[in-house]
């Protein structure tokens, strides 16, 4: 894949403020920044939406990408994500969101186009807003709650210790999924990174 088609809007969702940094939900704003400092971008506030973008390319005259932490927390995240494909003029299907999945086991990573949302109101709120459900996502499995623990809880709950070991190398395979999509396509990349 060149560059020809123009860049890719990829979408770390969370919800903004020091004391979410560190929650489950927040994961594709982790995947957002690692994904900066690869492409020597830094975040700043956009003048025409409520995020935060950084943009850069991928390699040398590689493919462009603009990355997104929308800050108007997870369940509105569908207006800023629209209004920045809109001023980039970047289509849906040139549109990654990275988030949380309750319904994968920690650890994996999984890639689809399209889809339910699976309650996740970031993904609602995108669908919502972009009139189509036809967008790459890239879920990053963070597993049932234990016990009777609310889901809503649990998402908003830190990574437990153990899983915080792995949390590094995770999150920085989750930007070479990211990476890869927009390099050589959905299809290559699930054949790469879902047997793994």
């Amino acid at each position: 894949m060149t560059d020809e088609a123009g860049p890719w809007l990829v979408v770390g969702l969370g919800n903004p403020g020091r004391e979410y940094a560190g929650n489950r939900h927040n994961v594709g704003f982790m995947v957002a920044d690692l994904l900066a400092g690869r492409v020597g971008a830094k975040f700043g506030r956009h003048k025409r939406a409520v995020a935060e973008v950084a943009e850069g390319r991928l390699g040398f005259g590689g493919p462009k990408l603009v990355l997104v932490k929308p800050l108007t927390y997870m369940n509105l995240s569908g207006g800023p994500v629209v209004a920045l494909a809109q001023f980039h003029k970047i289509p849906a299907e040139r549109v990654i969101a990275v988030h949380d999945e309750l319904d994968i086991p920690y650890g994996q990573l999984r890639i689809k186009i399209g889809g339910g949302e699976g309650g996740h109101n970031g993904l609602r709120s995108m669908s919502k807003s972009l009139g189509t459900k036809e967008y790459v996502r890239v879920r990053f499995g963070i597993g049932r709650p234990p016990g009777r623990q609310d889901p809503a809880d649990y998402v908003l709950s830190d990574f437990g210790a153990a899983e915080r070991k792995e949390l590094e190398f995770l999150v920085d395979r989750a930007a070479d999924v990211v990476e890869s999509v927009v390099t050589k396509g959905v299809e290559p990349t699930q054949n790469a990174y879902h047997g793994a």
